[in-house]
């Protein structure tokens, strides 16, 4: 029996190459076309064929595609004996990966063939070497044409316009008047003044009165406002909008931003900073280190930044009801509030504390602790303040920047080494498998990749000193404007605002307190704490001279 039994594999990588068929490389239907065609001549049987849509063979390692996978289950069975493809980098475009799926496939008795390429053999060193430099190839070929993607939509976003795609809430499209190369119209954002008007409460009830995303969707279905596709809102939706930074007025690709773009602003940069603090404190809440309410039931001050100072675990708040009888015979109800160490009262740890702090003097003695900060940030100059912590903070930058310099110098030079051994892997001149040099390649690449961000990200960051005086202007102005709003803020803005300046407290016996500050806070107490002491020195100078 002849083994001409062919299974093909046709791929397109994007959703984009799917829907438009005047794409003619990547087009299905061609590809199909070709392969029977091929098989047709070289008297070939096609008893499989599967397709995948929109899949990646440059982002998508073969473990995680599908159809990879089940035609290596039908060779491994014998149900087929040529895999036929349009091109080879239908297979895949990872160059230290594909070539040895391809190699897996002729090891396993199944020939590999292109209709464009021929037939791809494993007979020599040559052979493997030519196949790893292919796959290669096709590998900087795809990431080329990522790289154009990205440039070319972080272009439009550099010069203001939208990069595409369904509008988000508070925004509608409109015709541009540009058109792309396929010389379909382009579209640009406006905002929709009605939904725009959602976003702002959507900030509003998030920041300043400490909903979550859950509970605002609760809200908005519950008060009859509605989302502009027709179904209720979802958590999921909020949360997009909460992170959206176009609605400061800012259009984004990838790393690249646009311009301030006025005419799209719906809420104000500090407002929308302000979630953005509020969200990465959540999620922190989550590791045990809340830095805002975990709910903003009941009428205690904290909500889960305190902890046991002896066990470290956390306070919960408990509330009991006592009966008394007054001189006049008539019975009261009083409440009595505490903070209780939950692991000491259920005696899951040996604990030396108290087993729990009354919430009202637990809560008068932080709001005084939070008054005192408020005072001694009014008492020192602004100005020393900030030119103090700008200069800390620089010298950190220089230190952040050089240590990830360094670090990715070594990993660069690490996975250059590597590269050199997979060639000599192939060529049958390395103790080390290609298997083995594939992973640690990919391992090193990836670990390169996160340098090279981390140093972009340090080298923007130090090269930034306006905005960084900037946002520590407009931290310590927040600070300020918390001190100015306190006292007459309604309860809820008070925990807020607590739960916003300080990371944690541990309460040991006798109500003695350990108060951590956030980042914001501590840095200017620095500061603070720096002025206080050379005052205290030149005070104390004339004393001992």
């Amino acid at each position: 029996m002849e083994h001409n039994r062919v299974c093909c594999l046709y791929r397109v990588s994007t959703d984009k190459q799917v829907d438009y068929k005047d794409n003619h490389e990547a087009d299905i239907p061609m590809q199909r076309k070709a392969c029977h065609k091929f098989a047709e001549q070289m008297g070939w049987e096609i008893v499989h064929e599967e397709q995948e849509d929109g899949v990646s063979g440059h982002k998508v390692r073969a473990e995680n595609r599908d159809k990879i996978q089940t035609i290596k289950e039908l060779a491994r069975k014998g149900k087929f004996d040529i895999l036929l493809v349009f091109m080879f980098d239908r297979i895949g475009r990872i160059a230290d990966e594909t070539p040895f799926v391809v190699e897996w496939f002729v090891k396993n008795g199944i020939q590999v063939w292109s209709t464009q390429e021929g037939e791809q053999r494993f007979d020599n060193h040559i052979d493997k070497l030519l196949n790893y430099i292919r796959f290669w190839q096709a590998d900087g070929e795809s990431e080329k044409t990522s790289i154009r993607t990205k440039t070319s939509l972080g272009q439009m976003v550099e010069e203001g316009h939208y990069k595409g795609g369904t509008a988000p809430v508070g925004y509608e499209l409109v015709k541009s008047g540009r058109f792309n190369k396929r010389k379909h119209e382009l579209y640009d954002l406006k905002v929709k003044e009605d939904d725009a008007g959602i976003v702002r409460l959507i900030f509003s009830k998030y920041v300043n009165e400490g909903y979550g995303v859950q509970k605002i969707a609760n809200y908005l279905n519950c008060n009859g406002y509605k989302n502009p596709t027709g179904n209720p809102w979802s958590h999921n939706t909020i949360r997009n909008i909460l992170q959206n930074e176009t609605y400061v007025g800012i259009l984004r690709s990838g790393d690249t931003r646009s311009p301030h773009l006025p005419e799209l602003q719906i809420v104000p940069q500090e407002l929308f900073d302000r979630a953005q603090n509020i969200r990465s404190q959540r999620a922190e809440a989550k590791a045990n280190t809340p830095r805002v309410p975990i709910n903003m039931r009941g009428h205690s001050l904290l909500s889960g930044n305190v902890f046991c100072g002896h066990c470290g675990s956390r306070l919960h708040l408990t509330t009991t009801s006592r009966y008394y009888k007054k001189a006049d015979g008539t019975v009261v109800k009083k409440r009595r509030v505490r903070y209780a160490c939950y692991k000491k009262v259920r005696k899951i740890v040996e604990c030396e504390g108290q087993s729990g702090y009354s919430a009202e003097k637990l809560d008068r003695m932080v709001e005084a602790a939070i008054k005192n900060v408020f005072k001694r940030m009014r008492g020192i100059s602004k100005d020393e303040i900030i030119a103090s912590r700008y200069e800390k903070e620089l010298s950190l930058r220089k230190t952040n920047l050089i240590k990830a310099k360094a670090d990715l110098e070594k990993e660069q030079e690490k996975l250059s080494k590597l590269k050199a051994e997979v060639v000599k892997s192939i060529q049958g001149e390395s103790a080390y498998s290609p298997e083995l040099l594939s992973g640690l390649v990919n391992e090193t690449d990836v670990k390169v990749r996160e340098l090279e961000s981390l140093c972009a990200t340090a080298e923007r960051e130090l090269a930034e000193k306006q905005i960084l005086m900037k946002d520590l202007s407009d931290s310590y102005d927040e600070i300020i404007s918390w001190s100015e709003l306190y006292d007459s803020a309604s309860f809820e803005a008070k925990k807020m605002i607590v739960n916003a300046m300080i990371t944690r407290i541990d309460v040991f016996s006798g109500y003695e307190l350990n108060i951590e500050f956030n980042f914001n806070i501590s840095q200017f107490f620095e500061g603070i704490v720096e002025e206080e002491a050379e005052a205290e020195e030149l005070v104390a100078l004339p004393k001992t001279a």
